[in-house]
């Protein structure tokens, strides 16, 4: 539901134990969770940098970030993002702003979606990860580094304060906000922030250590209004599918 703008587009660990991987990544910062429910311009910094927009045909339409992994070549999104018709030729472009491309756009080479959402696009399996192709010999955590993902049985950050950062409708500028996670039934968690709109599929949610426990997505594909997200809580399956991604 929130993955569709029609904008101009300017342009831990390699092991999988125990049900859970903890994703190792470069620096880890405690965010101050104040104000809560407040929806603002993310500011630019090497963080939000992670973050950008995935284009097709010349429009951005989701968000999605990179994720660390030994290839150094991963970004993380919605599966919706990532599939049905019209899924070649995608783009990630990092730290989006105001039309520019500070860090160049990424082509897509490969997608990796689980067997719930390829089966019949369960809202449970709506997590998606991508492998991007190196330009001039660099990879894309090479320039912007990669959040830790933390995925696995009985892992979930319900409870806790989560930064969402993505791309909504008719703006140039990616948008945060910070709030409290909530449990939606067994498998789903959600947010209120205002302003979650079209575009913003995909964004990740980043809770105080810096770690990817969420991305907007789910239910209703990430919620039907602009005011309540969704996610899938990040549990053995979306395990299983990053360690099938940095396995390649």
């Amino acid at each position: 539901m929130k993955r569709l703008i029609r904008l101009p587009f300017l342009v831990a660990v390699a092991l999988l134990a125990a049900g859970s991987v903890p994703v190792a990544a470069a620096h880890t910062r405690v965010r101050t969770p104040e104000p809560l429910g407040v929806t603002a311009t993310a500011p630019v910094s090497a963080e939000n940098a992670r973050v950008g927009v995935l284009v097709r045909g010349g429009v951005h339409y989701c968000t999605a970030s990179v994720v660390h992994s030994e290839g150094r070549d991963l970004i993380v999104t919605a599966a919706h993002c990532l599939t049905g018709s019209g899924s070649g030729g995608i783009e990630f472009v990092p730290g989006y702003r105001d039309g520019r491309a500070p860090y160049g756009a990424w082509a897509v080479a490969r997608i990796y979606v689980g067997d719930g959402w390829k089966g019949r696009e369960d809202e449970d399996s709506d997590v998606a990860f991508a492998r991007v192709v190196s330009r001039g010999g660099e990879e894309v955590e090479d320039l912007v580094g990669g959040n830790r993902l933390v995925a696995g049985a009985g892992l979930s950050p319900v409870g806790e304060a989560v930064t969402v950062v993505g791309y909504p409708r008719a703006r140039e500028t990616p948008v945060a906000c910070t709030n409290i996670s909530t449990a939606y039934g067994g498998s789903q968690q959600r947010i209120e922030c205002p302003g979650y709109s079209g575009g913003t599929s995909g964004s990740p949610w980043i809770d105080a250590r810096g770690r990817v426990v969420g991305v907007l997505g789910g239910f209703q594909q990430g919620g039907a209004t602009d005011d309540v997200s969704y996610s899938v809580v990040l549990g053995g399956e979306v395990a299983a599918l990053y360690g099938e991604a940095t396995s390649g």
